[in-house]
């Protein structure tokens, strides 16, 4: 880990290995304005608070950072740039090095080239994600200034494995994007200053849930914790009607405590009082729980295997009238719905007579429903998305972009909980991933089977990859394990479901008992059974269920018993022999009612049901008991079923021999009624049978329709709401579409009002102007740009290189597209072919958010300038050779009395070069001999007084020429700009023969 020493320059010290106790790490994100940020927070933090820190920034790629040599002056702890394979120590910084991608795994940095997926570089996220994977309830996330959104989603990920988030607060950010996109999300845990932050952080380095290894194992077993936990619980059902009961206790053990780390709360009877006092924590404590983390196309290989395996399988065969059903089961905020829809739209593309869709996406959270049915995802949150998808299934908005109406359309969302209320039914696909995860055993027992009942035969089931169909294994095949997708497959075990309007749970009951061998209730269940048993002296009987289904034999029951033909069955009343199901169905059914004992008596089996090898040809009367019990720590009834063989009566007895006094003494005829009675009462008996089996078909039939029209009427509900909703919105969109018609038709008024003004403008202007676009096209000109570029009005839209211009000027359409790319003005003087001369000007056009489209070019008549300009310079050039050939010698000099130029004469006179003459004062020239007082006040007072020098006489020895006699002549001269100069005269009078 890299040190700094006492001059502030960071180290690098010896490599280290991890260490053994599981420590807070905090992963601090910034960008634009985050070194402020950062030493801000970093000069707060005390050096002891057992915490490593790492500092995530947006870094210039190809030039080095000298961060760490900066932050380490304002803090104790070492800091240093960050090395791959380095393992993080408490109280130590390390900083990310320019142009790599930063991730933490076994307490360990690990560093890769930066890459940039779909034209983005997520560097916070990236860290910020494997840091809650590493650190779970350990990871801590800070979100400094910075100028994009990077960072939002590993907040989110780190808030959802059970760590602590922090964002900066917007106005003391330099650059707020940052903060201000991970506050929206709602997952920021704390928004405060940079050194309030250090000052946080510093108070929950203490606290048990990020000092400790377990934090959900912190809470005692005492019984009064386990009544607050149980009271916590009642007042999250109360108020948010979700029982939570049965969820795993370990992940909502962990949440509370989560909560209690933010307030500073070390006892769960003080987060209890908390919780009563303060109405609005509960509610935060049922999104603690039912943390929503989801993403666009998560587990890309999931969805790869859905193409593969299951579109395929449902689309294949099917008509255009028989839609696509598919129910996501938590669907949190809509991303995994809306997914599933762009997946199946795009496997569909290419048919013509493709099915419809219907997407029945459910969660428990109101406002994840809400939020899933606007549809208005933020730009980070569609990062997953490529380019091609967001193109075609989403618009833009203000902040991010909504799925296309076509999509939003597929998917009906509804709030449901799945473990009370009644499922979909007839599904191709059901997609449940990461919600078993948290449920219990007894509730993944209630859901699973569920989803049995509602995929239709070949219908298919994905989980999450933590998750598994476990125990129900009979009733999925699996199809991909490493993504746990399943198909639906026969199972003889029987779904029954009771939907309760309250969030109690509702029960299914399975009649095989193997799977339940061993636990106390199946215990309690057969010593109870035993006890009944006894007290009947240990007849031969059967232990059924509340539906008749057999849970266990009691001695050998072949004499009364056999299976059915067809499936297989343990009921009861399917598996008796013929002559006793009537009776046997009417004894169940009394006991079942009055909860007493119920007893027949005399009840025949005919001679070829009786199959026991030791029994007597003839008939064998039976005595039958139902005996109703409750075993201990069971809610539902059982009930006892025994047969007992009464006596016997031989074929000679039934045929008149050895018959009692009183039948001797009937007559045959009686004996032939008696008979014929018998045999109408079997028949009736048979008939009465044949209508029980029916109405116990059509009965079945019922709580089959029964349970589909619960589910449609779900289904309908969740239509219903979903059409309110939509009339809501198209409410509002109509108001929205009429108040921007109202602005469309103002705008458009003014456009023409504007369009009117530039027309008249252009034609009134006597300036030649051409408007091109970006491809030289021609926009607009005024009419004398018409005549010059020799263009009517149908060259509008023309291309510019079609135009013959009378311009003599070989390259004008390459200095165009010059200052079209490059936004340079360009200014060239030009003539036109008849010899008239203008100002070419060039500049680039931008509308009116500053975007390039195209080039202006005017024309500025400066024919009469240029030809001033022309006379003028003869001019000019013509006093110029009068000077130059006067034979006197002359001098023009400023108001400074510096000279401004002489003729040749002059030069020639005095012996000297024009350097050294010019720019120089006339009084220091040559060895100061003209610096001649009397000369000098005279040419003083020419400008101020507007006076004359004439006839001035001076005879001086100079050191070039020798002793000279001359005379001086000087006045004022106008220059053209206006300057007042001095014009002096040197005639040189010296006697010729001296």
């Amino acid at each position: 880990m890299p040190e700094s020493d006492t001059s502030g320059k960071a180290t690098t010290p010896q490599s280290s290995e991890p260490s053994t106790t599981l420590f807070p790490i905090v992963g601090i994100g910034a960008s634009a304005g985050g070194l402020e940020a950062f030493t801000q927070l970093l000069s707060h933090l005390p050096n002891d608070t057992g915490m490593g820190f790492v500092l995530v920034q947006h870094l210039d790629p190809s030039h080095d950072s000298f961060l760490s040599e900066i932050l380490a002056r304002t803090t104790s702890m070492p800091v240093g740039d960050a090395q791959d394979g380095m393992a993080i120590a408490p109280n130590h910084v390390y900083v990310i090095p320019p142009n790599t991608t930063m991730t933490l795994e076994g307490g360990k940095l690990h560093l890769v080239p930066r890459v940039k997926v779909h034209g983005t570089s997520k560097t916070i996220d990236t860290f910020f994600e494997s840091l809650a994977m590493d650190r779970h309830n350990k990871a801590i996330g800070v979100v400094l200034s910075g100028g994009d959104s990077d960072g939002t989603l590993g907040l989110e990920a780190i808030k959802a494995a059970g760590g602590i988030t922090f964002a900066q607060t917007e106005t003391s950010a330099q650059v707020r994007s940052m903060p201000s996109q991970a506050i929206a999300t709602g997952q920021v845990d704390f928004v405060l200053l940079p050194e309030e932050i250090a000052q946080e952080l510093a108070k929950i380095s203490h606290h048990p849930y990020v000092s400790t290894a377990k934090p959900e194992n912190l809470a005692s077993t005492s019984s009064s914790e386990q009544e607050v936990f149980s009271m916590i619980l009642g007042l999250l059902k109360t108020a948010t009607r979700v029982d939570f009961q049965h969820y795993k206790p370990t992940t909502l053990r962990r949440r509370i405590f989560r909560r209690m780390a933010l307030y500073r709360l070390q006892h769960l009877e003080d987060y209890g009082r908390y919780l009563r006092k303060h109405p609005e924590e509960v509610q935060a404590l049922h999104q603690e729980i039912l943390i929503h983390v989801t993403s666009f196309f998560r587990d890309e290989e999931a969805f790869a295997a859905l193409k593969r395996h299951v579109f395929p399988a449902i689309a294949k065969n099917r008509s255009p009238q028989t839609p696509i059903r598919i129910w996501v089961a938590g669907c949190s905020t809509g991303e995994e719905a809306y997914s599933i829809a762009i997946s199946l739209l795009e496997f569909l593309r290419h048919r013509t007579d493709a099915p419809g869709i219907q997407i029945f996406a459910t969660d428990v959270s109101d406002s994840a429903i809400e939020f899933a049915r606007l549809g208005v995802y933020s730009h980070n949150k569609v990062a997953n998305v490529s380019p091609d998808q967001l193109k075609q299934f989403f618009v833009p908005v203000e902040n991010g972009y909504k799925v296309q109406t076509n999509v939003r359309e597929l998917c009906i969302f509804a709030r449901q909980d799945l473990i009370s209320d009644p499922p979909f039914s007839n599904l191709d696909l059901i997609s449940c991933r990461n919600v078993l995860i948290y449920f219990g055993s007894t509730l993944q027992g209630q859901v699973l089977p569920m989803f049995h009942y509602g995929l239709k035969p070949t219908g298919f089931l994905l989980l999450g990859t933590s998750e598994s169909v476990g125990e129900f294994s009979d009733q999925f095949a699996v199809v991909e394990s490493k993504q746990k997708l399943y198909t639906k497959q026969y199972s003889s075990r029987p779904l029954n479901m009771n939907f309760i309007a309250s969030s109690e749970p509702p029960r299914f009951a399975t009649p095989q008992v193997n799977r339940s061998k061993g636990k106390a209730s199946d215990r309690a269940l057969y010593e109870t059974a035993d006890q009944v048993a006894l007290a009947h002296y240990g007849s031969v009987g059967v232990v059924v269920n509340p539906h008749y289904d057999i849970v266990q034999f009691r001695g050998q029951t072949g004499a009364y018993l056999e299976p059915a033909p067809g499936r297989a069955s343990l009921n009861l009343i399917k598996m008796a022999k013929e002559s006793l199901r009537l009776e046997l169905q009417t004894a169940l059914h009394q006991a079942k009612q009055t909860d007493q004992t119920v007893s027949k008596m005399d009840i025949p089996l005919r001679e070829e049901e009786i199959q026991s090898s030791d029994a007597p040809m003839g008939i064998r009367h039976i005595r039958l008991d139902v005996i109703p019990f409750q075993p201990a720590g069971i809610q539902e009834k059982y009930f006892l079923v025994l047969f007992k063989t009464q006596i016997t009566v031989s074929p000679d007895q039934k045929n008149g021999v050895d018959l009692d006094p009183k039948q001797a003494q009937l007559s045959r005829a009686d004996r032939s009624e008696v008979q014929r009675l018998q045999q109408e009462l079997a028949t009736t008996s048979e008939h009465l049978q044949a209508i029980i089996e029916e109405q116990e078909a059509t009965n079945q039939d019922f709580r089959v329709a029964n349970e589909e029209v619960l589910s449609s009427n779900e289904e309908l509900q969740s239509t219903n709401e979903e059409l309110q909703t939509a009339k809501e919105e198209v409410q509002a969109t109509n108001e929205e579409l009429s108040t921007i018609n109202e602005e469309l038709y103002r705008r458009n008024a003014e456009a023409t009002l504007i369009n009117n003004d530039f027309q008249n403008l252009l034609s009134g202007i006597s300036i030649p102007i051409l408007i091109l676009d970006r491809g030289l096209r021609i926009r607009r000109f005024t009419p004398v740009a018409g005549i010059i570029f020799n263009l009517i009005d149908s060259d509008i839209d023309r291309p510019f290189s079609n135009i013959n211009h009378t311009l003599k000027i070989g390259d004008l359409e390459q200095k165009i597209t010059t200052v079209i790319d490059t936004l340079a003005v360009s200014n060239q003087t030009v003539q036109s072919q008849g010899g008239h001369w203008y100002d070419l000007r060039i500049r680039p056009y931008l509308t009116v958010d500053n975007r390039m489209d195209g080039a202006v070019v005017v024309l500025v008549d400066i024919d009469a300038l240029e030809r001033s300009r022309k006379e003028l310079e003869a001019a000019r050039n013509y006093a110029e050779a009068i000077v130059q050939t006067v034979r006197e010698a002359l001098v023009v000099l400023n108001s400074d009395l510096h000279v401004v130029t002489a003729n040749q004469k002059f030069y020639d006179l005095f012996q000297v070069a024009p350097s050294q003459t010019e720019n120089r004062s006339i009084l220091e020239l040559g060895n100061g001999q003209w610096n001649n007082p009397q000369f000098r006040a005279l040419l003083e007072d020419i400008l101020p007084h507007h006076q004359q020098i004439k006839d001035f006489e001076i005879i001086h020895d100079f050191e070039q020429i020798g002793p000279r006699t001359l005379l001086l002549n000087a006045s004022e001269m106008i220059q053209g700009e206006g300057q007042r100069l001095i014009l002096l005269a040197i005639e040189d009078i010296s006697d010729p023969q001296s």
